[in-house]
């Protein structure tokens, strides 16, 4: 399956994502703070991103734009998931480079058919 990078600092959300994936046969690396999780994108280059906004030490959109910025990680899909549920916030994670978006509370199974897809797209 996919190698997928779980970016959330809500340690019991973190480990309900990460459970969830790995039970669908994904690889799954994780990461609490926005530092980590672009240390990680770099050098493990995950096919996927699963990323909240509010993160520490680097939110996520710096971590979506960083990663968008980096040719190496063209082929990497950014998923956030995210409170933040203003129709503009959903534009500034666009705009970013985000490809899907979630807002919290969600359904771990439309998190998992939207990764699906998600990893299904030709980029």
């Amino acid at each position: 399956m996919a190698r997928i990078l779980v970016a959330d600092d809500d340690q019991d959300l973190n480990d309900l994502v990460t459970m969830k994936l790995e039970a669908a046969g994904h690889e799954v690396l994780s990461a609490i703070d926005g530092e980590t999780a672009l240390s990680l994108a770099i050098t493990e280059r995950p096919d996927l991103i699963v990323l909240d906004w509010m993160l520490p030490r680097r939110n996520g959109l710096e971590v979506c734009r960083e990663v968008r910025s980096d040719p190496s990680l063209a082929g990497t899909r950014v998923l956030m998931l995210t409170a933040r549920a203003q129709e503009v916030d959903v534009e500034r994670a666009f705009a970013a480079g985000a490809e899907e978006y979630i807002t919290k509370p969600f359904s771990p199974r439309e998190l998992l058919l939207r990764i699906t897809t998600l990893l299904s797209r030709a980029r």
